[in-house]
């Protein structure tokens, strides 16, 4: 089933109104464009039919009055021979033409109606199908607008969490280089290391620790930042 029940329906539609409501504009709008070119195609052929009809009814007309002529011309000739009743019957024959030739011009007047009527239709049709297709040029430019701007914030959101998680592995590998250090100083102690070599390692993990202190925390930080 078409958008549009006749022709003053597409001539008299608000298209901003209708995708306005629309679902899905690009699609409806095509649909729209479609029935137009279709309703264009089919008042050009009535039109080609009409003008036809036009050209026909001239030439009719033409001939005819020509035909009325030709039984004047008789009518005449009977009067000057003394043929009244040849006369009669030719004059009636030139009436029945001139009353033919006369319904043919009231045709062709409606005709003539008709195709201004068509040509003030199929330049209003045109005009409505050109509003057409500059809105839908202006939805697939608006889309591909709309898509443009999606792919750049997808792209930065995910350049976004891809330094999120670098940051956070080199926090990592940072503490597991300090953890290292001080199972590094861990290892060769015995009971018998001598007391001021023992200081000096606690006094060296201090500060070690107070390092791997102070990643933790950076690190735990970042986790709450990122979710």
């Amino acid at each position: 089933m078409g958008i549009f029940s006749r022709m003053a329906d597409i001539i008299n539609s608000n298209i901003n109104s209708l995708l306005d409501k629309a679902e899905d504009p690009q699609k409806l709008i095509q649909l729209i464009i479609q029935e137009m070119e279709d309703t264009l195609v089919e008042v050009r052929s009535s039109s080609v039919k009409v003008l036809a009809d036009r050209k026909t009814a001239k030439r009719r007309i033409l001939q005819l009055q020509k035909n009325v002529e030709e039984w004047d011309n008789k009518a005449r000739i009977a009067v000057q021979k003394g043929r009244e009743d040849l006369a009669r019957a030719a004059l009636y024959e030139k009436q029945t033409l001139a009353d033919e030739v006369h319904t043919i011009e009231t045709e062709l007047v409606a005709l003539d109606e008709h195709i201004e009527q068509l040509d003030k239709e199929i330049e209003q049709l045109q005009q409505k199908l050109n509003d057409a297709r500059a809105k839908q040029k202006t939805l697939n430019m608006r889309s591909k607008t709309v898509e443009s701007r999606l792919k750049v914030k997808q792209q930065i959101n995910r350049d976004t969490v891809t330094g999120a998680f670098a940051r956070y592995e080199g926090l990592e590998r940072r503490m597991d280089r300090l953890e290292g250090q001080i199972e590094s100083m861990d290892l060769g102690q015995n009971a018998g290391t001598e007391l001021r070599s023992q200081f000096d390692v606690l006094l060296h993990n201090d500060k070690i620790n107070d390092e791997l202190s102070r990643l933790k925390q950076e690190l735990s930080a970042d986790k709450e930042v990122n979710g």
